[in-house]
C-alpha cells in the first residue's frame, strides 16, 4: 500500500535516539549501568553499615582473622565507604574525566572493604566484589564514550 502514503520506511518509524551521531557511541550503556551499579553498592555499603550499627546480633563475628574489628567499627567503614561510592556513582553521570578516575577508586577500596568483610558475610562479600570488578571493568574499557569532549 505504498502508493497511498500509509506505508512508511522503518527509518521514518524509529523514535530512537542515535547516540553514534552525538559522539557518545554505543559504548556509553555499559558506563551509564556501571554508574548504576555503583550508586547501588554505595547504598548496600551503607545499609550494612547501618545493620551493623544498630543490630550486634544479625552478622556472624569471625573467629582469629587479620582484619578483626567489632561490629561498630565495620559498621562505621561500611557507612562512610557507602557514602563515598555513592558519590562516586552520582558523579559518574556528569561525564569528567575526574569522576571516572574517582569512580574506579571506590570501586577499588569497595573491593578491599569486601574482601575484609569476608569473614562476617562472605556470600554477600563476593557479590559485590564482582559488581565493583564490573564497574571497574566498564569505567576503564568504555569510559572514554561516556565523556563529552
Amino acid at each position: 500500500d505504498e502508493g497511498s502514503g500509509r506505508a512508511m520506511s522503518y527509518e521514518n518509524m524509529s523514535m530512537t535516539t542515535n547516540l553514534s551521531a552525538s559522539g557518545r557511541g554505543d559504548q556509553a550503556g555499559p558506563v551509564a549501568f556501571a554508574g548504576v551499579i555503583l550508586v547501588m553498592v554505595g547504598l548496600f555499603h551503607a545499609i550494612q553499615g547501618l545493620v551493623a550499627l544498630l543490630s550486634d546480633n544479625f552478622y556472624a563475628v569471625a573467629g582469629d582473622y587479620v582484619f578483626r574489628f567489632d561490629l561498630t567499627t565495620w559498621g562505621w567503614i561500611h557507612l562512610l565507604l557507602g557514602l563515598l561510592v555513592l558519590a562516586a556513582g552520582a558523579g559518574l553521570f556528569f561525564g569528567a574525566t575526574w569522576a571516572r578516575t574517582v569512580a574506579v577508586i571506590a570501586a577499588c577500596v569497595s573491593m578491599l572493604g569486601n574482601f575484609a568483610w569476608l569473614p562476617n558475610y562472605p556470600v554477600w562479600g563476593l557479590t559485590l566484589i564482582a559488581l565493583d570488578v564490573f564497574i571497574i571493568w566498564a569505567v576503564i574499557v568504555h569510559g572514554r564514550a561516556f565523556v563529552d569532549e
